[in-house]
């Protein structure tokens, strides 16, 4: 569903992205795990089409985003690191919005709004300013706007960053909830090894490469740790990445 083939990205003399390649399939929630400054923001940026890539290739869907970026485009759902809401516009305005750039219906729009709401339990909040919402509250928001047109891929970057443990769990609960009912391929950015350690999939990148790529338990035995946690340390400190 997602395949990105040697990708690589510069600013000036600095790489970010050196060579990245991987594939993701339909239906698997896998999580980006890197420390601050790995990549991942980057390589965020250029899936979605915000930054161009020095060289490489990025497909979705078979379609590739150089040559058909639009239509690629259509088919991702993304949450920034950054909040991206109008605040002076309420829950619902801030929704509709969304429906109205993807070209859905009125009825598809009340329809998707009301049950992404519904089960993230924000129906309460949809008259409310974004700005008087708390931060945990605010992401439930961002996710329900990014799933209004069902992708196929899902792209969360670093989306728990600031949130209490319980808003943080919703927001894992529900990414499950999505790849479960509807098959989304999801990427999940994150430094947080908890996080990465619930994934289907786990890809650690550091300094732009893909040091390791597998299931949680695989990824802590090829870089030689006895825990994700040990491991991903280890490996991203110094030693093992050189």
């Amino acid at each position: 569903m997602l395949e990105v083939r040697d990708l690589t990205k510069r600013y000036g003399e600095r790489i970010a992205l050196n060579g990245l390649s991987f594939q993701l399939a339909p239906g698997q929630f896998s999580a980006l795990l890197g420390p601050n400054g790995a990549g991942k923001t980057t390589l965020f940026q250029v899936l979605t089409g915000l930054f161009a890539a020095d060289a490489g290739e990025v497909f979705v869907a078979g379609l590739s985003l150089r040559e058909r970026g639009p239509e690629v485009l259509r088919h991702i759902g993304v949450v920034f690191q950054q909040p991206a809401l109008d605040l002076d516009l309420t829950v619902r305005h801030n929704l509709q919005l969304q429906a109205d750039l993807h070209g859905l219906t009125s009825a598809q729009a009340r329809e998707r709004i009301a049950a992404g709401c519904a089960q993230l339990g924000i129906t309460a909040e949809l008259g409310r300013p974004a700005r008087q919402l708390s931060g945990g509250t605010r992401r439930k928001v961002e996710l329900v706007r990014a799933l209004l047109h069902r992708p196929a891929v899902l792209l969360m970057d670093e989306a728990t960053v600031g949130l209490d443990p319980k808003s943080r769990r919703d927001l894992l609960t529900a990414i499950r909830r999505e790849v479960s009912e509807h098959g989304t391929c999801v990427l999940w950015a994150t430094h947080w090894v908890e996080e990465a350690e619930s994934a289907d999939r786990v890809l650690v990148l550091h300094r732009g490469r893909l040091l390791a790529d597998g299931t949680p338990a695989e990824v802590a035995v090829s870089l030689g740790g006895p825990t994700l946690e040990e491991a991903f340390v280890a490996a991203t400190s110094g030693a093992m990445a050189a």
